[in-house]
Formats: C-alpha cells, sequence, structure tokens
C-alpha cells in the first residue's frame, strides 16, 4: 500500500454535493465520470495531495444506493494507491480477508480497482486502486 488514493463519500445530490466541497475545498471539481459496471457517477476533487471521490447511484442495482438507504450520505470508502492490484489482492486474501471480486475491474480516474469487505475492516470499505498504464 503506496498512499491514501482517496476517500470516497456516498451522496443523494451530486449538484448540491459539489458545491458543498467546492466551498470547503475552495476549488472545483476536476472531473465527472460515470462508471456504468458499479451504477455510479463519480465527482472528484483534488486538493494539494489529496483526493475526494463524491458517488451518486444512477438506479436501484448499484451499491451506493444500497449504502445510501441503509446508512445515508457519509463516508462510503478509503481507497489506496498499490503498484500491483493483483499481488495486493493475493496477498489479502492470505491475510484472511474477503475480496468483493475475483477480478480487479475498471473503476474510475482510470484505476483498475479492487474492495475488500467491511466486515473484517472494522467496518471501513477498502478500496485498491492501481493506475492503468497507457500504452503508448
Amino acid at each position: 500500500m503506496n498512499k491514501i488514493e482517496h476517500i470516497g463519500i456516498a451522496v443523494k445530490d451530486l449538484d448540491v454535493s459539489e458545491l458543498i466541497f467546492s466551498k470547503i475545498l475552495n476549488c472545483s471539481p476536476y472531473k465527472r465520470e460515470e462508471v456504468i459496471s458499479e451504477h455510479v457517477i463519480t465527482s472528484f476533487f483534488k486538493s494539494g495531495p489529496n483526493k475526494i471521490e463524491l458517488l451518486i447511484a444512477t438506479d436501484h442495482l448499484s451499491p451506493i444506493h444500497k449504502f445510501l438507504e441503509k446508512r445515508g450520505e457519509g463516508l462510503h470508502h478509503i481507497a489506496f494507491a498499490v503498484d500491483d492490484i493483483v499481488t495486493e489482492m493475493e496477498r489479502l486474501q492470505r491475510e484472511g480477508f474477503t475480496l468483493l471480486s475475483k477480478e480487479p475491474r475498471r473503476g474510475a480516474d482510470n484505476k483498475l480497482v479492487c474492495f475488500v469487505h467491511p466486515k473484517e475492516t472494522n467496518g471501513v470499505l477498502i478500496e485498491l486502486c492501481q493506475e492503468i498504464k497507457v500504452q503508448e
């Protein structure tokens, strides 16, 4: 694990939340992106070396929709940057953690991602993120 890559926050209204975080962070979001496989739209802010990801569900199939119904708006996950997501997934499985997917998936912000089940991490959903290298 290299560093905290971003903190994910589940929201009900992306426009309202972008205004709130624009005021808090004194900057505008740098990207909005739909992740069809996860049924979400994300909005990313960068403040210094830190990133915040706002997430809104696009339909009832979204994990964010389920999260909002159960817990309401708030902290959804902490993402950690890794150099080799497959190696890190294998290491965590050996340590006894349950991964929410067998293979890394394409996520937002040009990343491969995998989540660690929160039942084994004190209730905190952990995301592993590996930058997708662009082929030249």
